[in-house]
């Protein structure tokens, strides 16, 4: 099996709603271990984000929101244009690394906040990648 093989064989299973949504809202536990200091910690939280998106099934159909958006990653990870879905994208990413940064230095109300941002930037990709995917199935 190639990569391509691969990627396409996750995301058709990461796709389920419940591989999305379980994944998003496991979003806090990632800080765990940095706050706590702990590998044990950080191989269990690693270990679920690792399994995350294999372990549910297939979905029955496409038709989900978040279904749609995970596969629209999947299509905008193929082609990565340099579009509003990047910038919103590398702002998430800088709010996880503030939320990491925080945690490290034992601060939690400006971790939960940066926590919280990325969560809702995140949700604002999920929407592009949505669009991103309904567009493309035209």
């Amino acid at each position: 099996m190639d990569w391509r093989q691969a990627k396409r064989a996750v995301f058709a299973r990461h796709c389920n709603p419940w591989s999305a949504w379980t994944r998003w809202a496991s979003t806090p536990l990632m800080l765990i271990p940095v706050w706590r200091r702990s590998w044990r910690d950080a191989a269990l939280v690693g270990a679920w984000m690792a399994i995350n998106p294999v372990v549910f099934g297939k979905p029955a159909h496409e038709g989900a929101w978040s279904t749609r958006a995970i596969l629209g990653e999947e299509q905008w990870i193929e082609q990565r244009p340099m579009d509003a879905a990047m910038a919103v994208d590398a702002a998430a990413t800088a709010a996880g690394v503030t939320a990491m940064i925080a945690a490290r230095r034992h601060r939690a109300v400006p971790a939960a906040a940066a926590t919280a941002a990325m969560m809702g930037l995140l949700m604002a990709y999920w929407e592009l990648m949505a669009r991103y995917y309904d567009d493309g199935a035209r």
